[in-house]
C-alpha cells in the first residue's frame, strides 16, 4: 500500500502535535509547519497526498495557503480547520477550493473520517485528470449569462480569436469574468484537448512566481532539492492564463518578454532553453497603458500582450442582463442550500436595478447567495439583500428640518458623510478585490494604516469573511 504523506499547517503547537499523533496512528507520514509561507516553500520540493491548514493564522492566512496550493499542486485536497464555524466560513473555504472543513474543537474520529473521504475524492479526480471530457463537451458559452449588446460583442470577439494562436489580453474590473473568457477561448480552440493552466500572479512572491512559471534546476537555490518543471512547460500544447499580470515585477516582466519572443524557457539555474508551444492569455483589472506611462510596466511587453484585446464591461453598463443573472444565481443557490425560492420581490428587484455593483457579477453572486441564506419564505425580500439605496438615505435626511445653526451644521455633516459613503464603499471594495480580500495588502496599496482600513470596513459594514470567489 502506498504511504500517504500529509502536510499540517497551524500556528498552535498543540493542534499540530495533536494532528500528528492522530494521523501517524493511522499510518500516515506527517510534516507540520507553524506558518503558511514555509509550508508553501516545502510544497515546491515535495509532493503531498493531502494538506490540513488552519484558517486564521498570522501572516499568510489559511485561504492564502489554499490558493497557493491550487497553483503548486492543484490536485492535492485541502481541509480547513477553523474556530469560526459558520455558514459563511464553510461557503468561502469550499468555493476557494477546499474539499472540506472541520471546526475546533474536533475529535480524532472526525479528522480520520474527513481525511479518508478527501483521499477517496482525490482518487476519483485523478481518474478524470485535466477534465478532458468537459473540454470536449463545452463548446459554447454555457458559463456566460447575458444577452446584452455588450456581451454579444464579447461573444463575437471570442469566436474570432479562438481559431488562432494570437496572444489575448483581457481587461476589466474585478468580478467581470476574465477567467471565464480565458477558459472559453481555450475550450473553443484547437488546443482544447491540451492543458489549461491558470496562474494568479498576485498570489505569489516574485522568486516563487518565477520558479512556478519557468521551473528550476535542483540546487539552483536554497531549498531546491529537486528539479521542478515550470508552468510554461506544463501548459505545453495548451493555454497558459496569467491572471493579474499587472502585478508582475519589472524583472520578471523582462524574462516573460524573452520567453514570448523566443518561444523557449530557461529554468532558474539552467543553461539549456526548453522549447514551448503555448497560447498565452493575460488578464488585469488595471490600466496597463497608464502603468507604462508611470514606468511600472514594460512598453514592449504591453505591445506583445495586447495583440488581441478583450475589454469586459462592468455590470452597471449591462443592466439588461441583471434579471438573467439574478435568475441563474437564485436557481444555483436554492439548489445548493435546499430551498425553494420562486423569485424576488418587486421592491428588491428595483433596489438591485438602482445599485452600481462596484464588485460586478461576483458581488451580485455574493448578494444573492446571502439573500437565499437569509430568506425565510419563498421570495427574496428587500431586507434579505441588506442593501439600502442612496435615494432612501437622502430622503431620510430630507425629512428632518434643522431648527438652529448648530443643528444645521450637524445636518450638513451627516449629509456629507452619507454622500461620500458610496464612494468610500467602492474604494474599499475595489482595493480588497485587487488584493484577493487580504486586508493588510489592501491597506498597504491604498496608503492607509491597517487599523484605519479596518475601521473603515467596520463603519461601512463590510465583512471580509463573507466574500467569496466567483465570476
Amino acid at each position: 500500500m502506498e504511504t500517504k504523506n500529509i502536510l499540517v499547517v497551524d500556528d498552535e503547537a498543540i493542534i499540530r502535535e495533536g494532528l500528528r499523533r492522530i494521523l501517524e496512528g493511522e499510518g500516515f507520514v506527517v510534516e507540520t509547519f507553524g506558518a503558511g509561507r514555509p509550508a508553501i516553500e516545502r510544497m515546491q520540493d515535495e509532493d503531498f497526498s493531502l494538506v490540513i491548514t488552519d484558517l486564521k493564522m498570522p501572516g499568510m492566512s489559511g485561504l492564502e495557503v489554499l490558493k497557493s496550493i491550487k497553483i503548486l499542486q492543484p490536485e492535492v485536497p485541502v481541509i480547513i480547520i477553523t474556530g469560526y464555524s459558520t455558514v459563511d466560513t464553510a461557503v468561502e473555504t469550499m468555493k476557494s477550493g477546499a474539499v472540506d472543513y472541520v471546526a475546533k474543537p474536533f475529535t480524532p474520529e472526525q479528522i480520520i473520517e474527513k481525511v479518508t473521504k478527501a483521499l477517496e475524492q482525490k482518487a476519483v479526480l485523478i481518474d478524470s485528470m485535466y477534465l478532458r471530457k468537459e473540454l470536449r463537451d463545452h463548446h459554447g458559452f454555457d458559463m456566460f449569462i447575458g444577452e446584452s449588446r455588450e456581451m454579444q460583442r464579447i461573444y463575437r470577439r471570442i469566436l474570432q480569436v479562438t481559431p488562432t494562436d494570437s496572444t489575448v489580453l483581457i481587461t476589466g474590473e474585478s468580478g467581470t469574468g476574465k477567467e471565464l473568457v480565458a477558459r472559453a477561448i481555450h475550450r473553443n480552440s484547437p488546443r482544447r484537448d491540451n492543458p489549461f493552466v491558470a496562474v494568479d500572479c498576485s498570489s505569489l512572491a516574485e522568486n516563487l512566481l518565477e520558479s512556478e512559471l519557468f521551473g528550476h534546476i535542483k540546487g539552483s537555490f536554497t531549498g531546491a532539492i529537486q528539479t521542478k518543471t515550470g508552468l510554461f512547460k506544463v501548459a505545453d500544447g495548451g493555454t497558459l492564463f496569467l491572471d493579474e499580470i499587472s502585478n508582475i515585477s519589472l524583472t520578471t516582466q523582462a524574462k516573460l518578454l524573452r520567453v514570448l519572443q523566443e518561444r523557449e524557457v530557461t529554468p532558474i539555474g539552467g543553461t539549456q532553453p526548453i522549447p514551448i508551444d503555448i497560447r498565452l492569455v493575460g488578464a488585469t483589472n488595471r490600466n496597463l497603458r497608464s502603468m507604462v506611462a508611470e514606468g511600472s510596466f514594460r512598453e514592449d511587453l504591453f505591445f506583445r500582450l495586447n495583440i488581441i484585446p478583450i475589454d469586459l464591461p462592468p455590470l452597471r453598463e449591462r443592466k439588461g442582463d441583471l434579471p438573467l443573472l439574478i435568475g441563474f444565481f437564485l436557481k444555483k443557490f436554492s439548489e445548493e442550500f435546499g430551498k425553494e425560492i420562486r423569485g424576488i420581490a418587486p421592491d428588491a428587484m428595483a433596489l438591485l436595478e438602482g445599485y452600481q455593483f462596484p464588485g460586478n457579477v461576483r458581488e451580485l453572486e455574493n448578494l444573492i447567495e446571502r439573500a437565499v441564506v437569509l430568506a425565510e419564505g419563498d421570495l427574496i425580500l428587500k431586507d434579505d439583500l441588506e442593501l439600502q439605496s442612496a435615494e432612501e438615505k437622502r430622503s431620510q435626511v430630507a425629512e428632518y428640518v434643522p431648527q438652529s445653526l448648530e443643528e444645521l451644521k450637524e445636518t450638513k455633516r451627516h449629509i456629507r458623510e452619507r454622500a461620500i459613503e458610496p464612494i468610500e464603499k467602492a474604494f474599499v471594495l475595489h482595493a480588497l478585490q485587487r488584493n484577493n480580500w487580504n486586508v493588510t495588502r489592501a491597506a498597504e496599496e491604498t496608503g492607509m494604516l491597517r487599523p484605519n482600513f479596518q475601521a473603515l470596513l467596520k463603519k461601512l459594514g463590510i465583512s471580509v469573511r463573507n466574500q467569496v470567489g466567483g465570476h
